[in-house]
């Protein structure tokens, strides 16, 4: 058998001969940029020979501080094939850790967007291992900034070369990229990617019982390009031939929704909360969205309330799926078994609202107090993965004994599994809530709340409490047609026929909006922080 090595080059060349005439559809700054792929091709190498020009090598890290736009996706190609490491750098991160990824990756070259050259000029000074900044703008000039030396990315295009080869003996082992994921605490821990994880994670992320994506599908990842890759939805989609959609900077519901409706988009991808604005927009607004064929959800888990309003309300299919940086991100995916096709819309909800079945591919192990816990969807224990595509070890970093061990990635999220072989998470490990010596789901909470007709958004977090350790505290923020109308307490009695006495929130918070992570998550460590004395004060 041939020696044949899984490189990003493979898949490249493949969507630029193969599809030459399928369409990028980018918003920027100054509107809607379309190409094809096989101008696409051309300007991917003509970065790669601008970066060559620059004096990169292999193995080294190039940088993106950038939105999602042809740009950034012409930078996913061109830094990898040409044998060096893609850095995505999250933008939402504070200067402070901007400053400490940059450093701690040894990066040499930064490609920052235009209207992100405020963050990294405030840092810039701090950045020890930059030799050159290329800004991404659609102005022919470039402004002015305190950055040195610093290149316009389209000059460089120009003088690149559209025939540019690259090299056919990198080993597929080799890094490809790199993302940071927050820490809890401390500074972010670093993820690197080989061109054999991408490779085979992008062949699963097109099978027909996971995402099924393929050429007939437009695609438009919402989840941010600066994070675990986008999902791997533009990997996936060169290598197929999708047409894509790339929405841009600082995209909101009003510009998503017209996006979808306009260019006809087939599958789109976010966090929970994005498809929460997405429905808030709905209700606000009339728009077709009858092209989708089906969104994903991931990054947290999606309220069994918000599914029914896609699927039963917008007929749209959802697809709940599971991953982490370090998991490059794609391994378990809800999908029905063709036998469970036949269930109620109920018992079909009720799937669907789980994370689901490991993905092809990888291996898996629940691990509870005493070893691998019983598929029977109640004892707990946290999920354990491995495979082509988990990562083995943070970059450069002692943290890595905690979480990797045994060639097994502890993720730190605690889950149930039944006898289908269905994951659901009931949370990660900071956030279960121990009260009383037991265990309490935040996240069997917050999606019951989010099942009420009048709730927006719920995050529930443990509080310190005097005799009980801890107790669950909701934080809701109301629709805004039901702020004057709803208390708390019709929320508790809501609450009260779905769980046990003791799991209700001892009090319910209402907030004007619930504090998210850089990349759309609840925030509840930084809830915790600001109400840890709210029970303490409310006994005595």
């Amino acid at each position: 058998m041939m020696n044949y090595q899984l490189t990003l080059r493979s898949i490249l060349e493949r969507g630029e001969r193969l599809f030459p005439k399928k369409e990028i559809v980018s918003r920027t700054a100054s509107g809607i940029f379309r190409y094809t792929y096989a101008a696409y091709g051309q300007r991917t190498r003509r970065l790669s020979s601008a970066l060559a020009s620059l004096g990169v090598k292999r193995g080294e890290r190039v940088a993106t501080f950038a939105w999602n736009h042809h740009r950034h996706l012409e930078a996913y190609f061109a830094i990898p094939c040409m044998g060096a490491v893609l850095h995505t750098i999250n933008i939402r991160l504070s200067p402070e850790h901007i400053a400490y990824i940059v450093n701690h990756a040894e990066d040499s070259i930064l490609l920052v967007d235009e209207d992100l050259l405020p963050v990294i000029e405030k840092v810039h000074d701090q950045l020890s291992t930059i030799r050159a900044y290329v800004i991404m703008t659609d102005k022919p000039e470039l402004p002015e900034t305190a950055l040195r030396p610093v290149y316009s990315y389209e000059q460089l295009l120009e003088q690149g070369d559209p025939c540019y080869a690259y090299p056919e003996d990198i080993d597929e082992n080799a890094p490809m990229g790199m993302c940071y994921t927050s820490a809890t605490t401390g500074n972010p821990k670093g993820v690197v990617y080989s061109h054999r994880g991408v490779f085979l994670h992008s062949m699963v992320f097109g099978m027909a019982d996971t995402v099924g994506l393929s050429e007939n599908d437009t695609t438009m990842p919402i989840v941010p390009m600066f994070h675990a890759n986008a999902w791997g939805i533009p990997f996936t989609s060169v290598w197929l031939g999708s047409k894509q959609v790339l929405p841009g900077p600082a995209p909101t519901p009003a510009v998503l929704l017209d996006l979808i409706q306009q260019e006809k988009v087939t599958l789109a991808a976010g966090v929970p909360t994005v498809w929460l604005g997405i429905l808030k927009g709905l209700e606000e607004g009339q728009y077709d969205i009858s092209s989708l064929r089906a969104v994903l959800c991931g990054g947290a888990a999606a309220p069994r309330g918000m599914i029914k309003a896609y699927e039963e309300t917008h007929g749209i299919p959802f697809i709940h799926g599971y991953g982490m940086t370090e998991t490059t991100p794609l391994a378990i995916s809800s999908r029905l078994k063709s036998y469970q096709r036949s269930l109620s819309q109920d018992e079909v909800l009720t799937i669907r609202s789980k994370q689901g079945i490991l993905v092809p591919g990888l291996e898996m192990r629940i691990v509870g107090q005493n070893g691998d816990v019983a598929w029977d969807g109640e004892e707990m224990g946290e999920l354990l993965l491995r495979g082509p595509w988990i990562a083995s070890e943070y970059y450069n970093d002692h943290r890595s004994a905690e979480a990797f061990v045994d060639g097994w990635l502890h993720t730190g999220d605690v889950a149930v599994i039944d006898e289908e072989g269905i994951v659901k998470l009931v949370d990660r490990t900071k956030d279960l809530i121990k009260s009383g010596g037991e265990w309490i789901s935040s996240v069997d909470l917050e999606n019951a709340l989010m099942a009420h007709p009048a709730v927006f958004e719920a995050s529930v977090v443990g509080i310190p409490h005097p005799k009980w350790d801890e107790r669950p505290v909701a934080f809701v923020v109301l629709k805004a047609a039901n702020r004057e109308s709803v208390e708390k307490q019709e929320l508790l009695d809501f609450l009260k026929g779905q769980f046990a006495k003791w799991w209700l929130p001892d009090d319910v918070v209402f907030l004007e909006e619930i504090p998210k992570t850089s990349v759309g998550k609840f925030m509840k460590r930084s809830l915790r922080e600001q109400y840890k004395d709210h029970l303490v004060s409310s006994v005595q």
